[in-house]
């Protein structure tokens, strides 16, 4: 098992973790906020944006062995079902920390128990179907932080080996993806955060400048396609990390030809946690961190390392190399079969999205439908000025016929999540809403 992280008790108490507004936050800082939150639960809810005083809260539930619960989503009644289900548990949101200490005293450090435990319980997003629970372990934590770090501070120029890297994320803290990259990072591994939650590229942008260099930005294909299109100029910027779904070659080219950068794709799951990364532009297969084994299975592939607790079935197909790499075939969940033939969504929205003219798309399975009938796909595009006929006769140069979608429907944006993902359950009810429009307004009748 790779060393022990830089965890904060030992950085110095005047190390920066955090920059918001032109105000810089220390680890000294940090450690004061921690210790405002008073005991209480077996489980924190850690609903904080402002990823500073998150970083409070599970500084301070890691050091009294409560377990941090990553809801799916922050809505009141998810909430509400969460409280619930888990019974002794609290909520923490920005509004409890308004008056946040203002000095560099440390005060008590908060310290990691020596014993192994469930840190942090992660929620999927339901993009695939309904969220399932996935308990992660502290020792695998610390494993997998000191993992990323390393394949992120071997791509950082040596003029920048003796400084602190800054991170800027355009994910939440509450997905497990930016629970890593922007949660553990900078509390066990020595890295700092801008502490806001950008989105539009212009607020990257902004984020970006106020930070020092070496820069770090972790993002999401759709997200860095939404920077690419709007021509904002951005900082230098060091590392762009990537996750949440495939990256294409091209979209990692041109990300770094455009901010004079390197893409750092990351790859892993919920029940995983990362371990494997590939610098997209020059390579098509994934390299597996140290220790990891991979075991392909009919149902997906058996991944075990000596800091999982036991193998974990991940439900993607993967090719393994000779070398141990491997490249991704597609999903268990994700592989479609009409007519005999077989294809991968994944491969079928690349396709989609990459076409002239489209900004954003979704390819999917509907429910199946009544016994007898023939399955067919069904697509939610994003494409202005232009027509579903268009659509279709550009994706039908890409794919094979019978893995066109029928519907194609036209809508004016997708309702993704803060990860760029588009749950199952809205990608129905938009389509279902689509289809009783056209029923109530048939084509020619106003």
């Amino acid at each position: 098992m790779p060393g022990a992280p830089c965890l904060p008790l030992h950085r110095g108490a005047a190390s920066p973790v955090s920059i918001r507004r032109g105000r810089v936050r220390c680890a000294g800082e940090l450690w004061a906020a921690a210790s405002t939150i008073g005991p209480g639960g077996s489980a924190v809810i850690n609903l904080c944006q402002d990823r500073f005083v998150f970083l409070a809260g599970l500084a301070a539930a890691l050091s009294r062995r409560q377990t941090t619960l990553l809801p799916p989503s922050g809505a009141p009644a998810v909430i509400a079902e969460m409280r619930t289900a888990y019974g002794d548990c609290r909520v923490l949101d920005d509004s409890q920390f308004s008056h946040l200490p203002r000095t560099d005293a440390a005060g008590s450090r908060p310290t990691l128990p020596e014993v192994d435990f469930i840190a942090v319980t992660g929620h999927t997003s339901g993009s695939t179907g309904s969220p399932a629970v996935h308990h992660k372990r502290l020792a695998a934590l610390k494993a997998t932080t000191t993992l990323n770090a390393g394949a992120i501070r071997r791509l950082l120029p040596v003029s920048a080996s003796g400084e602190t890297p800054w991170i800027v994320a355009t994910v939440p803290s509450q997905h497990m993806y930016g629970f890593e990259l922007a949660a553990l990072m900078p509390l066990l591994a020595g890295f700092a955060i801008h502490a806001a939650h950008p989105l539009l590229p212009a607020d990257v942008a902004s984020a970006l400048a106020e930070v020092p260099a070496p820069r770090i930005l972790v993002s999401t294909p759709v997200h860095l396609r939404s920077l690419l299109g709007s021509g904002v100029a951005l900082p230098p910027v060091e590392v762009v990390v990537s996750a949440t779904a495939p990256l294409s070659r091209e979209l990692a080219g041109e990300v770094e030809s455009a901010f004079g950068t390197r893409v750092l794709e990351m790859f892993g799951s919920t029940e995983t946690c990362v371990f494997a990364t590939r610098r997209t532009s020059l390579e098509e297969a994934w390299s597996p961190y140290p220790g990891i084994g991979l075991a392909p299975q009919a149902a997906g592939t058996l991944v075990t390392a000596p800091w999982m607790p036991e193998a974990t079935l991940l439900q993607d197909i993967l090719e393994v190399w000779p070398d141990g790499r491997f490249t991704v075939v597609g999903r268990n969940t994700d592989m479609v079969d009409v007519a005999g033939k077989r294809a991968s969504l994944a491969d079928l929205n690349r396709r989609l999205v990459a076409l002239p003219g489209v900004r954003d798309g979704f390819i999917f399975m509907p429910e199946a439908p009544g016994s007898g009938a023939v399955r067919r796909l069904a697509a939610l595009v994003v494409a202005p000025g232009m027509t579903e006929s268009q659509v279709i006769e550009l994706l039908r140069r890409e794919v094979d016929p019978l893995f066109l979608p029928r519907p194609l429907v036209l809508v004016d944006a997708l309702p993704r999540n803060d990860v760029g993902k588009l749950p199952r359950k809205l990608a129905l009810e938009l389509l279902g809403s689509a289809a009783a429009h056209r029923h109530q307004h048939p084509a020619g009748t106003g």
